[in-house]
């Protein structure tokens, strides 16, 4: 179903491609994650007060007073921005770890082609048609994914036992137009196979409360963080994990910066906002569903931005930039940084922090540490290329 986006579309519409069946390993590790398109800048989520030149370096960006709060005090010389108050909960827990001074290989600027090599796992844009998490899929316990979105993206492109769920404004097919979709698709192995998966998850008794329940009211629509959609998607996420999906991905668009970044109500502070309600949302339910205790959930984004701001009060496209990694399975109440510094000389062609973390590397402890894919795996297929990466401390014993 994952290469046939045309098709998808239309089962999507008749409101039948939804949600995976229930793995096998009721108890295997769960696996979540959520990214951030558009390019997060981390000095902004994670600030660094302690550097001796993050004031100048960042200008009017290193000033937080207009916020309630000050920048929420991490280990070392590192904060979370005032707007982050339950992911700075969770690392008072010791269920948050922030890796900064992360990114990708790739040095250029193009969201397209970060967010392509963020996906599929590579070095190069377009290296490799499928996604790492696909790649991954097969050799996980219980092996199944979930994409709450319309379409599978890449990150998971390349996989059987991948379904996608959205939220519908359209009304339930009555049984004669799903009758009649069987008739007509019956000559087409792909539909007509994703047309029988549809019905008899529907028909799972397991299932069907995640898939046909409606959005909470309260998260469906409406001004502030709670009431955006990726929020009551976070909340659902949480239930097809807890009901037996193995990997889920949420993705969260909108975080290109160039202009007024540290507006109290502007677009960056929002979707900080909506980030840590999103966080919430997803812990909750699986708190509640008894799962969070052998959950990762890793947030990350294409590239960073670059350190100085700009013309418009913004920052423009740059590379080195933080990550999220949080979860019951997480040894968290750290920053994990190679920390290069925020000097003009200790900067990325003199314009960004620099990268001293291979973010490929924080997937692979995950994918190593956690779901148990076996290391050959991911040097010969998973993530070709970074068998020389080293994992990193990320999780317990």
């Amino acid at each position: 179903m994952h290469r046939l986006n045309r098709r998808q579309l239309l089962l999507a519409t008749a409101s039948l491609a939804v949600a995976p069946v229930r793995a096998q390993h009721a108890d295997a590790p769960r696996f979540v994650l959520v990214l951030l398109r558009g390019g997060l800048d981390g000095l902004s989520a994670v600030p660094v007060p302690g550097d001796p030149a993050f004031a100048e370096a960042r200008g009017p960006l290193a000033n937080f007073d207009a916020f309630d709060a000050p920048p929420r005090p991490l280990d070392g010389p590192f904060a979370l921005h005032p707007l982050l108050p339950q992911l700075h909960a969770l690392h008072g827990k010791g269920e948050l770890l922030v890796v900064h001074a992360t990114g990708l290989p790739y040095r250029e600027r193009s969201h397209f082609d970060a967010q392509n090599v963020l996906e599929h796992g590579g070095t190069r844009p377009h290296e490799l048609a499928s996604g790492w998490l696909a790649r991954a899929l097969p050799h996980m316990a219980g092996g199944r994914a979930v994409a709450l979105d319309t379409a599978v993206p890449l990150v998971l492109r390349g996989a059987a036992g991948v379904d996608t769920w959205a939220p519908s404004p359209l009304p339930e097919p009555d049984t004669d137009l799903v009758n009649r979709l069987a008739a007509l698709w019956q000559a087409d192995p792909a539909l007509a196979t994703a047309l029988a998966r549809a019905r008899g998850l529907r028909e799972d008794p397991a299932m069907a409360g995640a898939m046909t329940a409606p959005m909470p009211a309260s998260m469906a629509a409406g001004p502030g963080p709670a009431r955006r959609p990726v929020v009551g998607l976070a909340a659902r996420a949480a239930e097809f994990v807890q009901r037996g999906a193995t990997v889920a991905v949420l993705d969260m668009p909108g975080w290109d910066s160039h202009a007024n970044q540290g507006a109290p109500n502007g677009a960056t502070s929002n979707n900080l906002r909506t980030l840590d309600a999103t966080l919430e949302a997803l812990r909750s339910g699986l708190q509640a569903g008894g799962t969070w205790d052998r959950t990762v959930v890793v947030v990350a984004t294409e590239f960073g931005r670059e350190v100085a701001v700009n013309g418009t009060l913004g920052t423009d496209h740059g590379t080195g930039g933080a990550a999220f990694v949080l979860g019951g399975a997480v040894r968290g109440g750290r920053v994990l940084a190679d920390w290069p510094g925020l000097a003009r000389a200790q900067r990325f062609e003199g314009r960004d922090l620099r990268v001293t973390t291979d973010l490929r590397a924080v997937f692979r402890t995950v994918m190593a540490e956690h779901l148990r894919v076996p290391r050959a795996a991911l040097d010969a297929q998973v993530m070709p290329g970074s068998g020389g990466l080293a994992m990193l401390p990320l999780l317990k014993a």
